[in-house]
């Protein structure tokens, strides 16, 4: 995609830094973001520390440059090299950059001109879930004097800011992720023809996740609390739905297999139809072992579903226990399986917190309030800019 010539070219730009654009729940975040601020507000560019997929046609403008850097074979200092002459040529008004990769960013454009710079945190790594080693803590704090302002997507991120980087409360600025509540809606009727024939036998209920197939999510832990389940009570008619890709989707078809449950799951790999795909689950299960704000929790809340996440991160702050859901402790599969089970045997409960999450997804979760609140900061920088001048 290249920069038109058309009026809005004379809105400040926005220059997005993120690690690449590949389905994800940040990426998926950066292009709303990007689709519903309007082109007289903001013009957008995205650089991509590595790749970027073809999951950038998700993106409906058509005035939005994407840059792919390609860390991993360029190296470093060329990469630094690009984006200090991205910088150069594109003048952002506005640098915004995201978790670890994003980093790489900051004093290139600063040594470009760039002039005000947001670094947002959006998760956690598998190998640093708490945040506990010392050398990402140490990046962040080197890069501190860089960053004019920071956005956590969540309460817990915002504590690690501060208490373990050493960043002043007054810096940062809290905005959960939006889910599109038009867009992501409860069934009228369940698409049961989205399973494959030998799974849509007596009306089944489904049980299912979407997300990248790799560590950090642990969904090994949902399918060994289903078999557990299905040895308990082989007669509940049960699916277990597992939509996503990523490096571990074939050592997880071998963990069904050797659980003896792969002929009641479905692991068709990623999908795009997502909100359809929700609509066919009865309960929705994020069984990670750490996050920051999962988008895929809010899509499932949107859809009407009772959601059931670990007890982590920023699951805390959007899974409210016993209202719309049930949280469990991560890699806990008894205590998983004894919360499915639950669910599966009170269709009362099932229907009292489907009703409560899709009410809270629209009260408190909704696109447009995270979108006013990011249109917030930038206006607010634009604002300054200005007075300074004048």
């Amino acid at each position: 995609m290249t920069m038109d010539g058309n009026a809005g070219e004379t809105a400040p730009l926005v220059l997005h830094v993120i690690h690449q654009l590949a389905t994800g729940g940040l990426e998926n975040g950066v292009i709303n973001l990007i689709d519903r601020l309007q082109e007289s507000e903001f013009r957008h560019a995205v650089v991509c520390i590595e790749s970027a997929s073809d999951f950038r046609q998700r993106l409906k403008r058509q005035d939005v440059e994407i840059i792919a850097l390609n860390r991993s074979e360029a190296g470093i200092w060329r990469v630094r090299r690009q984006i200090h002459s991205i910088c150069r040529r594109l003048r952002p008004a506005i640098l915004h950059t995201r978790n670890m990769s994003g980093l790489d960013a900051l004093l290139p454009a600063r040594l470009a001109g760039v002039g005000y710079c947001i670094h947002g945190e959006h998760g956690w790594d598998v190998d640093n879930l708490q945040g506990q080693k010392l050398r990402p803590a140490l990046l962040r704090r080197l890069h501190s004097p860089f960053v004019d302002h920071y956005i956590t997507v969540s309460k817990h991120l915002e504590r690690y800011l501060i208490e373990r980087v050493g960043i002043a409360p007054a810096r940062i600025s809290h905005i959960c992720n939006g889910v599109d509540v038009d867009r992501f809606t409860p069934a009228r009727e369940k698409p049961i023809g989205l399973l494959p024939a030998h799974l849509r036998a007596e009306t089944p209920f489904v049980i299912g996740t979407v997300g990248r197939i790799q560590p950090v999510k642990d969904q090994a832990v949902l399918v060994r609390a289903f078999a557990e389940l299905i040895r308990e009570s082989p007669d509940l008619r049960l699916r277990l739905a597992i939509i996503g890709d990523g490096p571990l989707l074939p050592a997880l078809r071998e963990l069904a297999c050797s659980l003896g449950v792969a002929d009641l799951t479905w692991l068709p790999g990623a999908m795009a139809n997502v909100p359809d795909v929700l609509r066919l689950f009865d309960l929705f299960v994020l069984p990670s072992l750490n996050e920051g704000i999962s988008n895929t929790i809010l899509e499932a809340m949107a859809s009407g579903l009772p959601v059931v996440a670990t007890n982590v991160g920023g699951n805390v702050e959007i899974v409210d226990d016993g209202r719309w859901g049930r949280r469990f402790e991560s890699g806990n599969v008894l205590q998983l399986a004894h919360i499915l089970g639950e669910y599966v045997r009170d269709p009362g409960m099932r229907s009292v917190h489907a009703a409560a999450a899709r009410r809270a997804a629209v009260e408190r979760f909704s696109l447009d309030t995270m979108v006013a609140q990011y249109r917030a900061i930038y206006e607010a920088r634009l604002s300054h800019e200005r007075l300074c001048r004048a």
